[in-house]
């Protein structure tokens, strides 16, 4: 379901942000982004998707919907994980552009819009997304980051990126569509790097300043590490998806070869 404020114009670019929990947040992150945007003299659509939040998310999501008509707001019954939060708002965004956000703020939103114009302005086979070059993380989140990066490395050695997870992202929309994501948990970061490698997509990175949340709790407990490697390692074991074995031979002009970029 969704409650739509957006106008009639296409926007340059659709971030979606999913919301489980986020009252606190949400408050200061969505004006943020949106003014930022408007700034920068880019149309965007927000569709912000309230992920089967318990807390009244929903409710601070619908008061900022009357405020900015840049914002579309997607529901989600109860939650299953952030990725089900991204993969319920991809109906919603009717840009050319798509682009995944947090809800916790931790990225600026002068950053997000870096983001888009990094990417925007390449011929469009690009995965953009940030390197947190700069993380306000304590000493076992290290550690834990860059065991898990580095395990990625070793079954996808030319992968392009060491920091997997990085949020925000952007991509064409079209891009987005023809790599049919799947996972509704956190793996869906992993998932759609390495389909983009899969599909010959350069990786762009971008390099932020990322810090700590602001209001609430992250929602990446112990358990979800050990998701993350055993999804990864499933992954690999299943070889490339079949819808894309041959999507590069497919495309016109063909997409460039898997490789690394930092802005």
């Amino acid at each position: 379901m969704s409650d739509s404020a957006t106008g009639t114009a296409t926007p340059e670019v659709s971030l979606i942000m999913p919301c489980y929990n986020e009252q606190d947040n949400v408050g200061y992150t969505i004006p943020r982004l949106i003014e930022a945007f408007r700034q920068a003299g880019h149309t965007v659509q927000l569709v912000a998707v309230n992920n089967g939040s318990l807390d009244d998310t929903v409710g601070v999501l619908r008061e900022l919907a009357d405020k900015y008509p840049e914002m579309t707001i997607g529901h989600v019954e109860r939650n299953i994980g952030f990725g089900n939060g991204i993969l319920t708002g991809i109906p919603f965004c009717t840009a050319p552009w798509v682009g995944t956000v947090a809800a916790d703020g931790q990225v600026d939103a002068e950053d997000v819009v870096r983001l888009f114009e990094a990417t925007s302005s390449t011929r469009g086979d690009v995965l953009g997304k940030v390197r947190r070059r700069f993380r306000m993380d304590g000493f076992l989140r290290k550690v834990v980051s860059v065991s898990y990066n580095s395990f990625v490395h070793v079954l996808w050695p030319t992968v392009g990126s060491w920091d997997v997870n990085g949020q925000p992202r952007m991509i064409a929309r079209q891009l987005l569509l023809d790599m049919q994501l799947e996972s509704v948990n956190w793996f869906i970061d992993p998932e759609m790097i390495v389909k983009a490698h899969h599909m010959g997509v350069r990786i762009l990175e971008v390099n932020v300043f990322a810090r700590m949340r602001g209001n609430g709790l992250s929602h990446v407990r112990a358990a979800t590490c050990w998701e993350f490697f055993r999804c990864l390692l499933a992954f690999r074991l299943k070889g490339v998806p079949a819808h894309l074995r041959h999507y590069r031979s497919s495309q016109e002009p063909p997409a460039s070869p898997a490789r690394h970029a930092s802005v």
